[in-house]
C-alpha cells in the first residue's frame, strides 16, 4: 500500500514536532483502547506529559497512513527523535527492563520487590487455583487507573517477583510500584465470594455528597467546583447556577488542574455523574464527590 504525499508530509511534520510522539487511540487522559492506555500510562509516569500524542481515531488517513509510514501494523506507536521505537509489547518490555528510562535520559528504575500481604484464606484459594495450572504463576497487574487484575501464566523474564504466604507473585514495574503495602484477602458475602484487594497508595474513593451538605459547604464559601454532566437540554430545564457544564473548556482546565481541588459531579439522578467522578479520581484528583440523587434531589 502506497502513502499519499500529502499524508506522508503531515506525518513527517507531526513526528518532527516533538522529541517524543505517540500515535494512539484516544488521548492520554481518555484512551480508547487498553494498549493505548498502557503505553500512555508509562509515558505519563516517565515524561510527566511532555510528549505529543495524536488520536488516530480522529483522522482515518493518519490512522492507516502511520501503519504504512513505519511499516508497523498496529496502534499505538511511539517515535523518539524521529525514529519508530515500537508498539505496546516492545514499549512494555523496555519499560520493565529500564531500557526506556535510559532512552529518555532517566535513572534506572527501582526494581525492589514490594512488600504485600496475602491472608491465609486467600492463599489457600490461590493455591487451589494454581494447582490446576502446573508450571504457571500468579501475575498481579495494577494499571494507571488503579484497576487491578490477577492472571495465571508462565514467567516472561522481566517481571518483579515478590513472595507472600509462600506464594510467588509476578508484577510488571509499574504494578510493583503501585502494589506497595497491598493486602489480598478472600471475602464471602451475599454477592458471592472472591479476592478482595486493599491498595494503600490508590487515590481516595469517590465519596457521596447529599444536596444538604453541598448547600452547606457552598454557603460556607468553600472552594468547591461543582461540575454538571447533564445534557444542554436538561441543564436548561433545571439550571444550577452554582455549577459549570463539563464542556471542552472545563475538560482542558481539569487536564492540568490542581489535584487537591474538591470536585462535585452532578447529573440527573446521580448515576452518570458517578462514572465521570471515577474517571477524574483516577486522573489524580484527591477530593472527588458524586451528588446523591443528582439534580432531581435538589429542592428549588
Amino acid at each position: 500500500m502506497s502513502l499519499e504525499p500529502a499524508v506522508r508530509e503531515r506525518i513527517e511534520q507531526q513526528i518532527a514536532s516533538h522529541r517524543y510522539v505517540l500515535y494512539m487511540k484516544g488521548s492520554p487522559k481518555m484512551p480508547q483502547c487498553g494498549f493505548s492506555a498502557r503505553v500512555a500510562g508509562m509515558l505519563d509516569q516517565l515524561l510527566e506529559g511532555d510528549y505529543a500524542a495524536y488520536n488516530v481515531l480522529e483522522d482515518e488517513s493518519i490512522r492507516e497512513g502511520i501503519k504504512v509510514f513505519g511499516n508497523w501494523p498496529t496502534i499505538p506507536q511511539l517515535y523518539v527523535n524521529g525514529e519508530l521505537v515500537g508498539g505496546c509489547d516492545i514499549i512494555t518490555e523496555m519499560f520493565n527492563s529500564g531500557e526506556l528510562h535510559e532512552m529518555f535520559g532517566l535513572e534506572k528504575p527501582d526494581r525492589t520487590p514490594p512488600e504485600i500481604e496475602i491472608t491465609d484464606k486467600a492463599a489457600e484459594k490461590i493455591r487451589e487455583f494454581l494447582d490446576a495450572y502446573p508450571g504457571n504463576h500468579l501475575h498481579f497487574a495494577i494499571d494507571s487507573g488503579w484497576d487491578a487484575q490477577f492472571q495465571v501464566g508462565p514467567k516472561q523474564g522481566h517481571e518483579i517477583e515478590t513472595e507472600a504466604a509462600g506464594i510467588t507473585v509476578l508484577m510488571d514495574l509499574a504494578s510493583a510500584q503501585r502494589a506497595k503495602g497491598a493486602k489480598i484477602d478472600w471475602v464471602e458475602s451475599v454477592q458471592g465470594e472472591g479476592l478482595k484487594l486493599d491498595l494503600p497508595g490508590a487515590p481516595a474513593p469517590v465519596k457521596q455528597m447529599s444536596p444538604a451538605e453541598l448547600q452547606e459547604r457552598l454557603n460556607s464559601g468553600e472552594r468547591l467546583l461543582v461540575i454538571d454532566t447533564r445534557s444542554e437540554a436538561n441543564r436548561a430545564d433545571k439550571p444550577l447556577d452554582f455549577a459549570r457544564p463539563l464542556d471542552a473548556d472545563l475538560m482542558a482546565e481539569l487536564k492540568d488542574g490542581d489535584p487537591n481541588q474538591p470536585l462535585v459531579f452532578v447529573c440527573d439522578v446521580g448515576v452518570t455523574s458517578q462514572q465521570y467522578a471515577e474517571h477524574y479520581r483516577k486522573q489524580g484528583y484527591t477530593q472527588v464527590y458524586n451528588l446523591e440523587g443528582g439534580a432531581a434531589a435538589i429542592v428549588g
